[in-house]
């Protein structure tokens, strides 16, 4: 008997940016497996005695191999559970979905994605600004700012990357961007260029300090410092100036 498996994109953190069908695949659940960013709050929306099992991934901390994860999605829809990967922001968003589903798809496992906000959303909503804009951002672009070494990845298109006429959005960048800010300046991006660190978004202790490319890659070469974030630039709106 072969159970199913949930892609769930728990968003953020916050439990109230939750959709409905991501709390009641958590309420039906025998097993969640689940990300470290989608813990602590969110996880109380599983059933009671549904078995929890941490699987999280963080750059330069030991962590479960993809493999591992992706035999545990197998090993538990086969025994006839109603498996659910809780995956940060939206699972189709830097969270190695694919991987997983093609071992889902292996071993003839049924499955679903179920979409989240993701963190670059919620950023600009908790700034209240938009991540396009009609006459000077007509572009939204994501890259992610680390490799599986903890790098910052090679081959990255950097003419696009620096158009300032785009609202570009870097995910797990706070340790590569002082070198991604030197490539985007030597590839024409001013330096002037407004930027938005979003830190902890949508949690108690969320930070947001708008900046410069330039100005805020020389703070984070001194400081990086702990916990997810995320950084935005471009022609970014500010309401408040």
């Amino acid at each position: 008997m072969r159970g199913f498996v949930s892609f769930v994109g728990s968003g953020p953190g916050d439990p109230e940016l939750l959709t409905v069908k991501a709390v009641t695949r958590l309420k039906q659940a025998d097993v969640v497996l689940f990300d470290d960013l989608s813990s602590g709050l969110i996880l109380g929306q599983a059933r009671q005695g549904a078995e929890l099992v941490a699987v999280g991934k963080r750059a330069g901390r030991p962590s479960p191999k993809q493999d591992h994860v992706s035999r545990l999605l197998v090993d538990y829809a086969l025994e006839g559970a109603r498996v659910v990967r809780l995956k940060s922001g939206d699972p189709g968003v830097f969270g190695r979905l694919e991987e997983e589903i093609i071992a889902c798809r292996g071993a003839g496992i049924g499955f679903e994605v179920i979409p989240g906000v993701t963190s670059a959303s919620a950023a600009a909503a908790a700034a209240g600004i938009p991540l396009t804009r009609r006459l000077s951002a007509r572009r939204v672009q994501y890259v992610t700012g680390h490799d599986l070494r903890g790098a910052l990845p090679e081959g990255l298109h950097m003419a696009a990357l620096a158009d300032a006429q785009a609202t570009t959005v870097v995910f797990m960048p706070k340790r590569t961007f002082p070198e991604l800010a030197d490539a985007l300046l030597a590839a024409g991006l001013p330096s002037d260029t407004p930027a938005l660190l979003a830190e902890n978004v949508s949690h108690a202790d969320q930070k947001l300090t708008w900046s410069t490319v330039g100005l805020l890659a020389a703070a984070l070469r001194d400081v990086a410092g702990e916990g997810p974030a995320l950084i935005l630039y471009g022609p970014l709106f500010r309401g408040d100036t």
